[in-house]
C-alpha cells in the first residue's frame, strides 16, 4: 500500500509544472532578524539585455531510460513526437519564444531579445501515453537546461545551425551503426571499431553498399531535425448555432484562424529559411 502511495505521488510530482529560470533572481523579503545577514550570500546572474536568449533543454542520461523503454534504435518516431508537443506546449505557454530546434533529447527555445520572461514548464510526464501507448512509464525522464545569449543575429543562427549539423552527425552515425549491429549481427563493440575512423562519405557507402541505404531518403525529422515556429492554421471545426426564432440549433462548419507552433523539418543551416520567415530575427524582437 505505502510503494502504491508512493508511486502515485512520484506521477503527481513529476506530472507537476516544473518552473525553469532563466535568470536567478533571490531578493525574496526576509524578516528582520540576526540572521539576515545571509542574504549577502544572494547572487542577481541577469542574462545581457538586448541578446538573444537561448534555453537549452538536455535529456540527463537518457541512454538509459530509453532502453529502459525500449525505444526504437537508431530513431524512435514516437519520442520525437513527444518532445516535439512537449516544445510546443512551451511555445503556447510562452508566446516570447521565436523560434524553437530539437533533434534527439534536446530543445532549444530562443526568446525574443525584449522577453522577461523567466519560467519553463515540462509535458513529458502528462503527454507520455499519447505517443507511448503500450509502454508503461517507469520513472519519469530528467532534463539538465542551460541558458546561453548571443548578441547578434549571425551568432543565433550560427548557434542553430551547430545544433543542426550535431543532427546530422549523431544521425548518420546512428543509423550506421545500429544497421551494422540489427542487420549484420556485429556486436555494439565491433560496429563501433569498424566505424573508428570514417568519414561521412565512408559511412554513406556502408549504407548503400552493404544495407541498400540512401542516407538522404532517410526521413527529414530524423536528419535535420524539428523546427517550431509559428504559423496562421486554419482550424475547422463544428458548432452549434440556435437562431432566437427556432427551437433546435443548426449544426454549422466553423473555420478560426490561430496562431500555432507549427513543426518544420527542413535545412537551416543555408539562408533560405531564413529569407521566407524574416519575423524570427526582426530587430523589434
Amino acid at each position: 500500500m505505502w510503494a502504491a502511495g508512493a508511486v502515485k505521488v512520484r506521477r503527481c510530482l513529476a506530472a507537476t509544472s516544473v518552473p525553469l529560470r532563466r535568470c536567478l533572481k533571490l531578493g525574496a523579503a526576509m524578516a528582520k532578524s540576526k540572521f539576515e545577514y545571509v542574504r549577502d550570500f544572494e547572487a542577481d546572474d541577469t542574462c545581457l539585455a538586448h541578446c538573444w536568449v537561448v534555453v537549452r533543454l538536455d535529456g540527463r542520461n537518457f541512454h538509459r531510460f530509453a532502453e529502459k523503454h525500449n525505444f526504437t534504435k537508431p530513431n524512435d518516431s514516437r519520442a520525437l513526437h513527444l518532445m516535439t508537443k512537449c516544445a510546443q506546449t512551451v511555445m503556447e505557454e510562452l508566446e516570447d519564444i521565436v523560434i524553437a530546434y530539437g533533434q534527439s533529447d534536446e530543445y532549444s527555445f530562443v526568446f525574443k531579445r525584449k522577453s522577461n520572461w523567466f519560467k519553463r514548464r515540462a509535458s513529458y510526464v502528462f503527454y507520455w501515453r499519447d505517443y507511448f501507448e503500450d509502454q508503461p512509464l517507469r520513472y519519469p525522464p530528467g532534463f539538465d537546461g542551460r541558458v546561453v545569449v548571443y548578441p547578434s543575429n549571425q551568432t543565433l543562427k550560427d548557434y542553430l545551425s551547430w545544433r543542426q549539423a550535431d543532427c546530422h552527425i549523431n544521425n548518420l552515425y546512428n543509423t550506421v551503426f545500429w544497421a551494422l549491429v540489427q542487420q549484420s549481427g556485429l556486436t555494439p563493440i565491433q560496429a563501433q571499431e569498424r566505424l573508428q575512423g570514417t568519414l561521412t562519405a565512408d559511412k554513406n557507402e556502408i549504407l548503400f553498399s552493404e544495407f541498400n541505404i540512401n542516407y538522404n531518403n532517410e526521413p527529414l525529422m530524423y536528419r535535420k531535425g524539428t523546427v517550431l515556429i509559428w504559423q496562421k492554421v486554419d482550424e475547422v471545426m463544428t458548432k452549434e448555432v440556435r437562431l432566437p426564432a427556432e427551437m433546435e440549433g443548426k449544426k454549422m462548419v466553423v473555420t478560426r484562424t490561430r496562431t500555432k507552433a507549427v513543426p518544420l523539418h527542413c535545412d537551416i543551416i543555408g539562408d533560405a529559411f531564413w529569407k521566407e520567415h524574416p519575423e524570427i530575427l526582426d530587430e523589434d524582437s
